[in-house]
């Protein structure tokens, strides 16, 4: 998007050698001013919906089962396992 602004002659020198010390074309310096000062605004607009996160997924399934629970139902699943080959 092209958007032309009219800027005061002062606010104009302060553009151009902010952009001049950062090695940017003024354009560039605006653009990035802008983005900053809209930065909570951009990410608020999305794209479509939401993304998930994984956080919760497994919740309807109850608390996952502890260190030691794990441990027994692994000596007893291997408990008729050949102890050598």
């Amino acid at each position: 998007m092209s958007v032309n602004i009219q800027l005061p002659d002062d606010l104009g020198a302060v553009v151009n050698a902010q952009a001049k010390e950062q090695g940017v074309s003024a354009d560039r310096f605006v653009s990035r001013v802008l983005k900053s000062a809209l930065g909570l605004k951009l990410e608020q607009v999305q794209d479509g919906p939401p993304f998930e996160t994984g956080y919760g997924m497994w919740a309807k399934y109850g608390p996952a089962p502890s260190a030691e629970e794990i441990d027994e139902n692994r000596r007893e699943m291997f408990r008729n396992f050949p102890q050598d080959f």
